[in-house]
């Protein structure tokens, strides 16, 4: 009496399931259109439509525009962050640097940084948004730094490690910028060989 029946339960089960896939549908989708369109071009009607959702449903994930766009870069670039890991799932030998770096390189020169990049534009000129990614900013920073140190075997007790570290991290994304209005493959390709050889003498 009063409780929840086995249809209730077997009914609810996949409505969530609807739910969580509608929502990442959304996040995909935003940051796709962040990375075709910028943020001008971006709107909540625009991402619903791509993800094949009304804007209603998009809404009631995502309230607001900037609640849309912030939870779309953060959440695509973990997913990426969980995928570069599970490339090395024993980290790298010193061989296999090179590898690690390429696949650091490849994250700052994608469309979830083409994306990220019109966010961190928009929120330099817009005050209700720039909080917000500065915080995102900050805790994608810290995960990206965290997987280059697990990575590559850094240990950053030793002087000087952390920051060849964070200039790798700062070099792939002076790559990624670089890439925004050309194809600069081939120049990417000599730089990371370069960082693999200074990364090997660095690290040890």
């Amino acid at each position: 009496m009063g409780g929840v029946s086995t249809a209730d339960r077997a009914e609810r089960v996949p409505k969530q399931d609807r739910s969580r896939a509608t929502r990442q549908r959304l996040l995909e989708a935003a940051v796709a259109c962040l990375a075709e369109h910028g943020w001008a071009g971006s709107t909540v009607s625009v991402v619903a439509e791509r993800a094949g959702v009304s804007r209603g449903a998009a809404q009631h994930h995502f309230p607001t525009r900037e609640d849309l766009f912030t939870a779309a870069v953060e959440y695509v670039a973990e997913e990426r962050s969980t995928a570069l890991r599970a490339l090395f799932p024993e980290g790298a030998a010193a061989g296999d640097r090179r590898a690690v770096i390429t696949a650091l390189v490849d994250l700052y020169t994608g469309p979830v940084f083409r994306a990220a990049l019109h966010l961190w534009v928009a929120a330099s000129n817009e005050e209700q948004l720039r909080p917000r990614v500065t915080e995102l900013e900050l805790r994608v920073g810290r995960e990206s730094h965290r997987a280059a140190v697990e990575l590559l075997g850094a240990d950053e007790s030793r002087p000087g490690v952390r920051e060849t570290v964070q200039g790798l991290l700062d070099m792939a994304r002076g790559l990624g910028l670089a890439t925004l209005l050309t194809d600069d493959r081939a120049r990417r390709d000599r730089v990371v060989s370069q960082w693999a050889t200074l990364l090997d003498e660095a690290l040890g």
